[in-house]
């Protein structure tokens, strides 16, 4: 029997200090609550995973933080300070699905131009490194494709060498190979101790990158932890195997929550996987092909919101 189980790359680190947090938060617009006393605290180094449906009030706390709203109830604490405070603001970077650059502009020009807001800049060259970029410098912005767009965007919030950085879609329109590149970027600004608050809809991409995750829905807070924590507690392991038994007696067993087959292999989601593999076992002597692997962060959304997996397309507003 073999068993592998999925953790995200980061998952290891130690936490570091405090770098922001929620506290008690309430926020509503007219008669829509998007935050119901929401706690939420991001320490430095950690890729932390803010996850949820469209409308679960994921805009709203990367807005807060940012300082480009108030709280109704609560305190909102960045750096230890007011996120309004223009020390505060320095430290700060941000790739937003709203952002709007003038298209007539090269990309270093754009750089730039973003450089010159901050006491310490990133070096120009840097900035393109990490968003693989090497040699669409003087490309215009207009002539790049969606893709490369959106790695423009993320050097552009990685000018100030940021100590929080804000990436919401940080990947959307990229292919593999971009997408890929910029999650080994994350990887490495945690890895110098930079926070990063990542939200995004590629469930995969959070489970690969995030060592703390919390889960978001209609503005209350359903779940968080490390992915692994997040993912045990509500959709278990999942076991893959070959096996004689028929799903009606797969699925009756004690600790199965979920039982399919899958092209003539069984999949069986199991919050006590090791107590379910003996089970199945005893029952079938010719048992073959025996996978136990975590569950993916997917299930566990889904499981927590009961809602279907979350599309790219329609972004989050509230």
């Amino acid at each position: 029997m073999s068993a592998a189980v999925q953790m995200g790359p980061t998952s290891a680190r130690a936490a570091g200090p405090v770098i922001a947090s929620l506290q008690g938060i309430t926020k509503t617009y007219g008669a829509i609550t998007a935050l119901d006393r929401i706690g939420l605290t991001m320490r430095r180094g950690q890729v932390f995973g803010l996850l949820g449906p469209n409308g679960a009030g994921k805009t709203t706390v990367v807005r807060l933080l940012l300082g480009l709203t108030s709280p109704d109830r609560g305190a909102v604490s960045v750096f230890g300070g007011d996120p309004r405070d223009p020390d505060v603001r320095t430290r700060l970077g941000a790739m937003l699905q709203v952002a709007r650059v003038p298209e007539t502009l090269r990309v270093a020009e754009h750089l730039d131009l973003f450089r010159s807001y901050y006491p310490a800049p990133l070096p120009a060259a840097d900035a393109l490194a990490l968003a693989g970029l090497q040699g669409l410098g003087r490309r215009l912005f207009g002539d790049l494709s969606g893709g490369q767009k959106q790695r423009v965007l993320f050097a552009l919030a990685l000018c100030g060498d940021p100590d929080l950085l804000f990436l919401d879609e940080p990947t959307v329109g990229m292919d593999v190979e971009a997408r890929h590149g910029v999650w080994n970027a994350i990887r490495g600004l945690a890895r110098r101790g930079k926070t990063v608050l990542l939200t995004t809809h590629y469930l995969e991409e959070a489970d690969a990158l995030s060592d703390h995750v919390a889960v978001l829905h209609r503005g209350t807070l359903l779940a968080e932890g490390a992915p692994t924590e997040v993912k045990a507690k509500t959709s278990g392991k999942r076991i893959r195997c070959h096996c004689r038994l028929d799903l009606d007696t797969v699925r009756a067993l004690p600790g199965v929550s979920a039982a399919e087959l899958v092209e003539g292999v069984l999949e069986v989601r199991a919050t006590e996987a090791e107590k379910v593999v003996r089970e199945l076992m005893a029952r079938d002597q010719d048992l073959s092909d025996i996978e136990v692997t975590a569950a993916r962060l997917e299930e566990a959304f889904l499981a927590l919101t009961g809602e279907p997996k979350p599309e790219t397309a329609a972004p989050d507003r509230r």
